[in-house]
């Protein structure tokens, strides 16, 4: 039986990439989906085209799925409840939301201008905020509901030139893990992927040198959208429902659960500390135990499986 049968799911960016093969898969676990996309490009624009979230609610109807398309934006609360509208009038309820929606401004932080800035807090953490709260109160009420937001190793470990993107993206943690704590005794969870994959938003990645062509070239062969929407959808079945509150990074075949942030080491003074002893004592005693300014590629050192 489909994991997903009698349910309703909604993708936003569902249009390609990830938010495309989420929509796809969970339509082939037996759920009706809405099918959200601005239809804009991978740096922002409000262009409201239907056209390419309604070729993919068509590619599900074609192969038997239902489907209904949706243009707004995540990055308005009034798209947002139009979507968790829309779900409930077309298809008598809603059960889960993906939201792999976003865009990208990288530039350094010191060349930032402050639409950079604005534009991608706006899509992301702005987004993820706007259709978790059009949807937690039916969620609540019916007691049941899974989300299913997107962060990313840029914000949990760091990408030099995406201070913005980082920035939203560890918000989204937090939110997460509060909607989590909350919802947990009306069956309402929350979960954060963080994706590796070659997608529109990946593309857009300036290629500066030999060892970053050589990256993108692995990127592109070995971590593919549709693997990160395995688990985006199994996130939202009815058997994971004791899965809550955690964050996962999904690179090709594998999936790894991440750590979230608790003490490493703590030092006590009885006589409580001065700057001296901060900087004599306690700062040479936790040094050892403090994380490096690695970006990502430091710690995902291998190969992808």
């Amino acid at each position: 039986m489909p994991r997903l049968e009698g349910k309703v799911v909604l993708v936003t960016g569902a249009a390609r990439g990830i938010g495309k093969e989420c929509a796809v898969l969970a339509a082939k676990e037996g759920a009706k989906v809405i099918v959200n996309d601005l239809g804009g490009g991978v740096a922002g624009g409000d262009s409201g085209e239907a056209g390419p979230a309604e070729e993919v609610a068509q590619e599900i109807r074609a192969a038997g799925g239902e489907a209904a398309s949706n243009s707004d934006s995540v990055a308005e609360m009034s798209g947002s409840k139009n979507m968790v509208e829309q779900a409930l009038d077309t298809f008598g309820g809603l059960h889960a939301v993906i939201n792999p929606a976003g865009i990208l401004r990288d530039k350094m932080f010191h060349k930032m201008e402050d639409e950079d800035w604005h534009s991608v807090i706006n899509v992301h953490l702005n987004g993820s905020y706007n259709v978790t709260k059009a949807a937690i109160n039916h969620f609540r009420n019916q007691e049941e509901g899974s989300f299913v937001l997107y962060t990313s190793t840029s914000g949990l470990i760091g990408n030099i030139g995406q201070a913005n993107y980082a920035a939203a993206k560890m918000g989204i943690v937090g939110l997460s893990k509060i909607i989590a704590m909350e919802g947990a005794q009306k069956n309402v969870r929350s979960n954060v992927i963080a994706p590796f994959a070659w997608t529109r938003m990946i593309a857009t990645i300036p290629v500066k040198d030999e060892q970053s062509a050589a990256r993108v070239e692995r990127m592109k062969r070995a971590m593919r959208a549709d693997q990160v929407a395995g688990p985006s959808v199994a996130l939202c079945t009815p058997d994971a429902k004791d899965v809550s509150g955690q964050i996962f990074a999904v690179r090709g075949n594998e999936i790894f659960l991440m750590s979230q942030p608790r003490p490493v080491r703590g030092l006590a003074r009885l006589e409580g500390w001065t700057v001296d002893s901060i900087l004599d004592h306690a700062m040479p005693a936790m040094k050892p135990s403090m994380t490096d300014l690695g970006a990502t590629v430091s710690v995902f050192g291998w190969e992808p499986v």
